[in-house]
């Protein structure tokens, strides 16, 4: 067993100021072959040399691939348990099947150990590792402080910039959700800078009260101030100081007999209290993420409560792969693991996390997210007051999610199931694929294919093609240009082949299909169109199977599972289509006709520009006075003159 050390304190796992002194490695076994089988990986030999010290281990396929990584107090124990006669889970032993090699790094305390398992999770992400889906930052709300007038705005990225930060929130929507509250009580500007700057009078957002319209000087710089304070303090939760400030205010502003003033005070109060009765308890605490799992059928739910100074700010179901879960606790421990101490700058860490019961590992667990946060956390599982009440909130709906996930699941496989059986396959389908064409009377088209297997939307295999070269509106012409590039890809082995094929369409669009399938040779697809039909209404879709020489109509009963998942595939390859489109013309909008004149760069543009002023002058100058530009020669301004008067 080779045998080396480490004496430096690198952060090649993402947290300094660790050290791993001894890192032992499992000698590369002779995989020679007999007839198809490889030698079994020989654990007895392996575990004779192993430590009994913490530290992680990674199994490792004969690919050389690591399909799982672990930590452990005691490494000869917890590898050899993997081994052992009896007592294993289905899943586990075909985890251990696939064992070719397995690679031990020692650390100094279980602590360090489940920091450095995180990381190695995310760095080789392993199939029988706990999978968490949503890898996006978080978004905060931003607060530019060295404004003259700050602005309060959505914000998702590097917190390098000038500004202050409040969150993280747990989705986009909980940011703006809260914006909106802001924006009615406080009414500080979030519009953009170049938007604020160029106003000459107050927009609609001032017209119907959700700002006080500081971009034309309608309040002065100490009240905006004041305004901006009021909703830094709300986002700090600290809304019982706001409320004796108000009301101060507001008893001044009356004995000074500005009552028009001191009746917008009192509608601030009125606001502020409304927004505290909707919590169970308001500005009691500080920050707190509620947990709580559940498994079913082989599935996996964590939902998620997120409170931030003492307010709930939202929640959000999570439903992660984890194929080696036995139990809620299993599952929980993997998720705060990896959710929490994957992150290297330790932005989602709050100072307490709620959990219905004590996790075996708990302690190291808990000096694990206070290493990272850099700050005391704390793991609480016997609760009581409104935080048992949030913990049974949790708990409900992690079940009722659940409940509903599993159930799409199963309308999802009868769904397959009889589209098997109106197409009278001999298996059920695999992989659906779907293609639908978007354009603007024939303008920026562009072309979707969705997939769908028996688990639903594959989104990762998602595509869209930008159609060019096409008469415009030919919709014929579109669908057969996407189906040649989708199925060129294919035969280059860089996509996989679908056992049906719908097209979003009636015979035209599938007689184009069809003359792909024969140019690539792939009689085995399933070719379906769906048309809207005479009415075009939802349930009375006409639908063309091609059946060799000829399309056979296939009609449906509006209650038919298999026409209901035609439908969702349909609907959402035109959704996906129309999104692509959209924004393909907003980009053609913003771009200058200058930009697409082949051979003229952005220095002779500005050149133009500054001579003549602007487009519509350069679309007005002659040839020769185009030539008198600096940098555009004779062949130039011909290429330019042409391509602006369409010649």
């Amino acid at each position: 067993m080779g045998l080396f050390s480490i004496h430096t304190k690198s952060n090649w796992w993402g947290h300094a100021n660790l050290q791993f002194p001894v890192l032992l490695k499992s000698q590369r076994r002779p995989f020679f072959m007999s007839e198809q089988k490889l030698e079994k990986f020989d654990h007895k030999n392996f575990l004779s040399h192993l430590s009994r010290r913490p530290g992680v281990y990674r199994m490792l396929n004969s690919a050389g691939a690591v399909i799982y990584v672990g930590k452990a107090r005691n490494l000869k124990n917890r590898v050899g348990s993997y081994f052992r006669a009896s007592g294993l889970a289905s899943k586990t032993l075909a985890m251990v099947e696939k064992i070719s090699e397995i690679e031990i790094t020692v650390t100094s305390s279980e602590t360090e150990a489940l920091i450095l398992e995180q990381s190695l999770i995310k760095a080789h992400r392993p199939n029988y590792n706990i999978q968490l889906r949503d890898d996006k930052s978080y978004p905060y709300i931003l607060l530019t402080e060295q404004d003259e007038f700050p602005r309060l705005g959505f914000y998702r990225g590097s917190r390098n910039i000038k500004a202050k930060f409040f969150g993280p929130y747990p989705s986009a929507n909980a940011t703006r959700e809260t914006l909106q509250v802001l924006q009615k009580v406080f009414r500080v500007r979030q519009c953009e800078d170049s938007y604020f700057k160029n106003r000459t009078r107050p927009c609609l957002q001032y017209q119907i009260g959700r700002c006080t319209a500081p971009c034309v000087n309608l309040i002065s710089k100490e009240e905006y101030a004041r305004d901006v304070c009021y909703s830094a303090l709300f986002l700090q939760g600290k809304s019982n100081a706001i409320s004796k400030e108000l009301s101060k205010n507001m008893e001044l502003a009356a004995k000074e007999e500005r009552f028009e003033r001191a009746a917008v005070i009192r509608d601030q109060m009125i606001d502020l209290r409304r927004i505290q009765e909707e919590q169970y308890v308001a500005n009691q605490g500080g920050d707190a993420d509620i947990l709580a799992a559940q498994l079913k059928q082989g599935y996996a739910c964590v939902h998620g409560i997120y409170v931030r100074a003492g307010r709930v700010i939202g929640s959000k179901s999570h439903f992660p792969k984890y194929r080696l879960a036995t139990d809620v606790n299993d599952l929980l421990m993997a998720f705060i693991s990896q959710a929490y101490l994957g992150d290297e700058k330790a932005t989602n860490i709050p100072a307490e996390l709620i959990i219905p019961a004590k996790l075996d590992g708990a302690a190291e667990l808990q000096e694990a997210l206070s290493y990272v946060a850099g700050r005391k956390v704390k793991l609480s599982s016997n609760v009581r007051g409104h935080r048992q009440k949030w913990l049974q909130l949790a708990i409900t709906n992690a079940f009722e999610s659940l409940q509903g996930y599993v159930t799409n699941k199963k309308n999802i496989n009868k769904r397959f199931k009889e589209l098997q059986d109106v197409l009278k396959l001999k298996s059920i389908p695999m992989r659906l694929e779907c293609f639908d064409i978007s354009h603007t009377s024939g303008d920026e088209t562009v072309a979707s294919c969705v997939v769908f297997d028996a688990n639903g939307p594959v989104k990762s295999d998602y595509r869209r093609f930008n159609i060019k070269g096409i008469t415009p509106g030919d919709d014929y012409a579109a669908m057969e240009q996407v189906l040649d590039r989708r199925f060129t890809r294919l035969s280059k082995g860089e996509a996989k082949i679908p056992d049906v094929m719908l097209i979003d369409g009636g015979k035209g669009q599938l007689t184009q299909a069809r003359k792909i399938m024969e140019k690539f040779e792939l009689p085995e697809i399933k070719l379906l169109g769906i048309a809207k039909g005479i009415s075009r209404r939802a349930g009375q879709e006409t639908l063309f199977l091609d059946a060799g020489e000829k399309y056979q109509e296939i009609a449906l009963v509006s209650e038919s599972p298999a026409l209901h998942l035609l439908q969702q595939v349909r609907d959402e390859a035109h959704r996906f289509a129309i999104t692509g489109h959209r924004q393909r013309r907003s980009k053609a909008k913003k771009q200058s006709h200058l930009e697409q004149i082949p051979g003229l760069g952005p220095k002779r543009r500005r050149e133009l520009l500054r001579h003549f002023g602007g487009q519509q002058e350069i679309k007005k100058a002659s040839e020769s006075e185009i030539t008198k530009v600096t940098g555009i020669s004779k062949k130039l301004a011909e290429n330019i003159y042409a391509y602006l008067h369409n010649d």
